[in-house]
């Protein structure tokens, strides 16, 4: 389906936004800033007090929404809200127009908008899922990470747009795959939360203060960013586990010493115990003296050889630089 070239970059539009909670207002507060014309809807219409004296327009419902917006944005907490929304009674698609454009900003399985893409397909108009991460202060500051899925095309057209509520855009693939990027991501995070809780207590019990630990994490491998930027392109991202910079005998030696700080402190560390366990399988596989990243390789076998391995150039795209460079 064809996209008007010109209509969308570097102008101003008439914008629907559907959702006025802590992350839909303060998109909604840079959307004006940035000269955009706004009609808004919210399950309170009070939420919307602020924004109608500031100029925007309200709708009674989507529909009359979204037969005036060139495109549509929601920002709401669940997927029966979102599906609801757009194909319900009164719904989005009974107002957009051909070559509308569709955004949905929640975090929903893309089942859902999958559906909803097809859907709208059938009337010419465009859908896109673009989850976003950072909390209320970075919507309000427009500095959210936004990870979009569907047709390129679209997302190149609509990309003004999106830099207005973010800094860090990304466009992750077909439709469905922001959705999917986003439900992964939050997955990482809060795991990875609770793993700093097991090492936090574990290391306050046996006498560290709490803000030394803060400070050493911070300034780790994890906590500078450098295990992304560095160490895992580096290892897993290119199959390369030899030489090692780790090698698997020596990081199941570390985890050991680390197992027996609970136990003499009566931390339990599940999570660390389970990670104990894949190490300990990963050597038991022959490759002790092999790089520890080599155990990441562990699920992708057991989901079929499943590969997570990327073309160095494609890397290179972002800004890795080779440590075989340096």
């Amino acid at each position: 389906m064809a996209v008007d070239s010109t209509k969308y970059k570097e102008s101003f539009m008439n914008i629907g936004v559907i959702g006025l909670g802590n992350m839909g207002s303060g998109m909604v507060d840079n959307l004006m800033k940035a000269g955009h014309s706004l009609i808004i809807h919210a399950r309170r219409p009070e939420a919307a007090k602020s924004f109608i004296e500031r100029g925007a327009g309200w709708a009674d419902n989507p529909r009359s929404l979204s037969e005036v917006s060139e495109m549509v944005f929601t920002c709401v907490s669940g997927p029966k809200d979102v599906e609801s929304l757009a194909l319900g009674k009164d719904g989005i698609i009974e107002g957009i127009k051909p070559g509308g454009v569709y955004i949905d900003f929640s975090t929903i399985p893309p089942e859902v908008i999958r559906k909803i893409y097809e859907a709208f397909k059938e009337k010419g108009a465009h859908v896109m899922d673009a989850p976003i991460s950072g909390g209320p202060p970075l919507a309000w500051a427009g500095k959210l990470a936004v990870m979009v899925g569907g047709d390129e095309d679209v997302f190149e057209k609509c990309k003004p747009v999106f830099n207005v509520i973010g800094d860090r855009v990304s466009y992750v693939g077909k439709i469905g795959s922001g959705c999917i990027s986003k439900n992964i991501q939050v997955a990482m995070l809060y795991t990875y939360q609770l793993l700093i809780a097991e090492c936090m207590t574990v290391g306050v019990k046996a006498g560290v203060k709490p803000v030394a630990l803060w400070r050493v994490f911070r300034d780790s491998v994890v906590g500078t960013g450098e295990l992304w930027r560095q160490t895992l392109p580096d290892t897993v991202f290119q199959n390369r586990f030899d030489p090692a910079s780790m090698p698997l005998h020596l990081a199941i030696k570390d985890m050991d010493q680390a197992i027996a700080l609970g136990r003499e402190h009566q931390v339990p560390l599940n999570m660390i115990g389970m990670t104990l366990q894949e190490l300990l399988h990963a050597f038991n596989k022959g490759w002790g003296e092999q790089d520890v990243r080599i155990s990441m390789l562990l699920e992708g076998e057991r989901a079929g050889g499943v590969d997570i391995s990327i073309p160095l150039e494609e890397m290179e795209q972002e800004g890795y630089v080779s440590v075989d460079k340096w």
